[in-house]
This record gives structure tokens, sequence and C-alpha cells, in this order.
């Protein structure tokens, strides 16, 4: 069985976190620390400019010294986002992020946003992907004798 990004999501479900680009950092990681999300996608309206997370915050903000009060999430954000779409499998997801160096993959479906994946989601599908063939396994084999 090859899991997809779509079936990631009818499992996780599709909310995505987003702020604006002029949104001081100390808020995007307000939101992220109470929807207890690694990061948080950066969107002027409906379009994605960017992806804040806690690497760019520990990188770019703490480490170079600047103020999260003050810091425009534009300042700090990656640009370069990647996307998957949801036909997508789990290891196109972590070939992506393994390739790209990301931990979050928004989907988009018909230039729509219909969610995002992360790195600990497409673990977690993968692991319960090779527990059930592992099952099956069992099962053949045990039926077989």
């Amino acid at each position: 069985m090859r899991t997809t990004v779509r079936d990631m999501l009818s499992a996780k479900g599709g909310t995505v976190w987003s702020v604006t680009p002029e949104t001081p950092v100390v808020e995007a990681l307000q939101v992220m620390a109470e929807k207890n999300v690694g990061a948080v996608l950066v969107c002027r309206g409906e379009t994605v400019v960017g992806i804040l997370s806690e690497r760019d915050y520990a990188r770019k903000v703490v480490l170079l010294g600047k103020s999260s009060k003050d810091t425009p999430v534009a300042d700090v954000m990656t640009s370069r986002v990647v996307f998957v779409r949801p036909n997508q499998t789990t290891d196109d997801c972590m070939a992506l992020m393994t390739d790209k160096h990301v931990r979050h993959l928004p989907v988009l479906e018909g230039g729509d946003l219909v969610g995002i994946v992360s790195i600990g989601d497409v673990v977690k599908t993968i692991i319960a992907d090779k527990d059930l063939t592992i099952e099956q396994l069992k099962s053949y084999i045990n039926g077989a004798r």
C-alpha cells in the first residue's frame, strides 16, 4: 500500500495556521505554541509567500541577537516554500524533505492550500505502513501452515 498525502490529511485534518509577513515574530511564536506546531505559513491574502519555523527563529532571530517583538516575520521567514500535491506518496515527501532540508510541506490542490504535512506526520505514517505490512506477512505465513 502506498500512502499518499491525501491519506495523511484525511487522518490528521487540513488545518493550516498562518500569519502575515508584517506579523511580529513573537506573535507568530505564540501561534505556534498555542497550536502546538513547529511552523506557520506566511500568507499575503490567499497566497503563500513563506514559512516560519522554529529553526528559522533559532537561526535568524536568536543567534543574530534580533528582537522577536520588533522583527517582522518577513525578515526571517523562508521564502522558498516547497509544496506537495495530495496524490504524492510518503516516499515522495521523505525524499523532498531530505533533499531540500525542510520539515514541513504545505499541500496544494489545484492552486488551493489544503493542508500541511510535517516530518512527524510522514514518519508516523511510514511506521504505521510498515507495521501493517508486518502483520499482513505474519497472517499470510501463519495461514500457509
